[in-house]
This record gives C-alpha cells, sequence and structure tokens, in this order.
C-alpha cells in the first residue's frame, strides 16, 4: 500500500465513553447526542448537505464524527475514572451482529491507531493498544492528567472491509478551564523548533510543509516511524472532524533519515480555524508539535448569466 493510501486510515486526524461490560469509566456522552452531532454535521459541519459556495465541502465525508460506520461500532471503553489514576484503557470494535473484529489489515506498521485528545485541542495522545485476538479487546495502561471532556479515535481497516475512523466521548471529572489557543504557526517541543508553511483553502487540497530544527540548524535526522518521516493529524476546531491528509514523497526505508521538510496535502471542508499535530521521530524519541491555523474561504466561482466586459477594439484587454 502507498504512503497516501495508508495515511488515509488516518483520516488525516480527536474521548472515551466507557460502559457496558467494561464498566463506566466516567459520564459518558449518550449515543443521541453523537447522532445530532452527525445530524448537524450533514446541515453544514462536514456532512453531506449542499455547502455554501463561499466554503465548498470535500469530495468526500468527514471521518471521525460518528461511533459507527461502514457496519463497524466503537463499543463502550473502559479507562480509571479519576485524574492520575493508574488503569489500563480498554474496548471492542464490533461488527453488526455485535460481535467482536479481531481480524485487521496492518497500516502503517499497526493494526489500530488511537487518538485522544481534549475537547479544547489540547493534551493530545497517538497511542497503539495491543489486541487480544481471543476476546477481540484492545487494551495499554492508562492514566488521565487533566480532566475535560475528551474525544477519542480509533482508526483502522478490518481485514475484509474499508478503512474507518470511529468515534467516542466521555467526560473526567474535575476542575476543567478550557483553553482557546490562538493561531500558531511554530511550535517548540524539548528542544526542537517545528515551522508551518503553507495556507489551508475551504475545499481544495493544499500543500503544508513543516520544518524541523534544534538551535537554529535544520534537523537532517528525522527517523521513519510508523513508515514515515512524520505524521500530521488535523481537527476542524468545534466539531474536531478529520481533515484528509496524504504525505508526499516515498516512502522511507529502515535506516534512512530525512529532514528538514516533510510535506503534505491537506484538504479543508469549510472555512474555519483548525488543529494540527506532527509526530516526528529523532533519536528513537517520538515528539508532537502542535499548530493552530486558520482556513480561508475559497473564492466564488464567476456568475456565468453576468455579461462579460467588451473587449476593446485594439484587442489588447484594456487592464
Amino acid at each position: 500500500m502507498n504512503p497516501a493510501a495508508k495515511l488515509a486510515v488516518y483520516g488525516a486526524g480527536l474521548v472515551i465513553a466507557f460502559g457496558g461490560a467494561y464498566g463506566i469509566a466516567g459520564a459518558v456522552v449518550p449515543d443521541g447526542t453523537v447522532a445530532q452531532w452527525n445530524a448537524q454535521a450533514d446541515q453544514g459541519h462536514g456532512g453531506h448537505a449542499a455547502p455554501a459556495a463561499a466554503a465548498p465541502a470535500a469530495p468526500t465525508a468527514l471521518k471521525g464524527v460518528s461511533l459507527s460506520a461502514e457496519g463497524l461500532t466503537f463499543a463502550p471503553v473502559a479507562a480509571p475514572r479519576a485524574v492520575g489514576e493508574a488503569g489500563s484503557l480498554s474496548f471492542r470494535i464490533e461488527d453488526a451482529a455485535g460481535a467482536p473484529v479481531t481480524a485487521y489489515t496492518t497500516t502503517h506498521e499497526k493494526d489500530l491507531h488511537l487518538i485522544v485528545v481534549r475537547a479544547d485541542g489540547s493534551l493530545f495522545r497517538h497511542v497503539h493498544p495491543t489486541l487480544d485476538r481471543a476476546t477481540g479487546v484492545w487494551s495499554l495502561p492508562w492514566s488521565w492528567a487533566e480532566a475535560g471532556a475528551y474525544r477519542l479515535y480509533a482508526d483502522f481497516a478490518p481485514a475484509t472491509g474499508s478503512a474507518v475512523t470511529l468515534t467516542r466521548t466521555v467526560e473526567v471529572a474535575g476542575g476543567y478551564a478550557p483553553a482557546d489557543p490562538a493561531p500558531s504557526r511554530t511550535a517548540q517541543v524539548d528542544g526542537f523548533t517545528v515551522q508551518l508553511d503553507g495556507d489551508l483553502v475551504a475545499g481544495a487540497s493544499s500543500p503544508v510543509t513543516l520544518r524541523v530544527s534544534r538551535d537554529g540548524a535544520p534537523v537532517t535526522a528525522l527517523q521513519p516511524y510508523l513508515g514515515a518521516f512524520g505524521h500530521l493529524v488535523a481537527l476542524r476546531q468545534g466539531d474536531l472532524a478529520f481533515l484528509h491528509v496524504h504525505p508526499e514523497g516515498a516512502e522511507p526505508k529502515p535506516g534512512d533519515t530525512g529532514g528538514p521538510a516533510i510535506a503534505f496535502q491537506a484538504q479543508a471542508p469549510t472555512a474555519g480555524r483548525y488543529l494540527l499535530y506532527l509526530d516526528f521521530q529523532v533519536d528513537g524519541v517520538v515528539r508532537t508539535a502542535s499548530f493552530v491555523v486558520d482556513a480561508a474561504a475559497s473564492a466564488a466561482p464567476p456568475n456565468p448569466t453576468t455579461p462579460s466586459a467588451p473587449a476593446p477594439a485594439d484587442g489588447h484587454g484594456g487592464h
């Protein structure tokens, strides 16, 4: 599978409801609420309704806005109840009959990618749980660093179906002061500086390049991580729907190094604010750089009923 096709599984890309057979992990958002979000999405926030001319929708449906799709369901999940409490996070992916899915297609070296982010866009985590094939339960050690409303995304491809991104939502009890991130194209993380170049335009595929430096010098020692030199997840602020993000360039081989630039193509379905998260690896350590950018509305197409001005007699266009 080529890199563009594989990264499409990310959706490109963000909490946790736990209940039922696995126990209650917090205040679970009812499925009816999720359905309401989806209905709102269909009315101009990433669904299938006809968009305004100034902000045309992407040609395909957005990912990460439903707990069920393609005959699959993100089943209730179990996790610690309180901030700082050590435990495990576990869940199943179920088919239309309620049976656990136990066979997956490996994508970017993993059978399932789990994205967790608080509703305000902070505390982003991209992790990879382990599957118990006998029970179909995915799990990994887990604790919550802060309270708040979180979104969890399971991004995967079943062995017998298409790639899908499913989501669940939960409240983690405690004091919560949501962040309101301002636009930012430069991120500092562990002594690295990452600069984002490129503009998002609603309804269009836009080139986006991330450049990594350290102490003012370009970093050329980026290591492959999950089959790429970098992974970019992009979410629309408000509903946290995934954008379509695809990498550019050939897939690196083990032992290759890259940098300082990592290039992507991103599609913003509407004008507005977006949250971007870049995972990159240097010296065996994966780091995440976060950005906030605004997508501009696309230019309105010319009105075909408006007659054009006649050309001047000299034929040189007048302007």
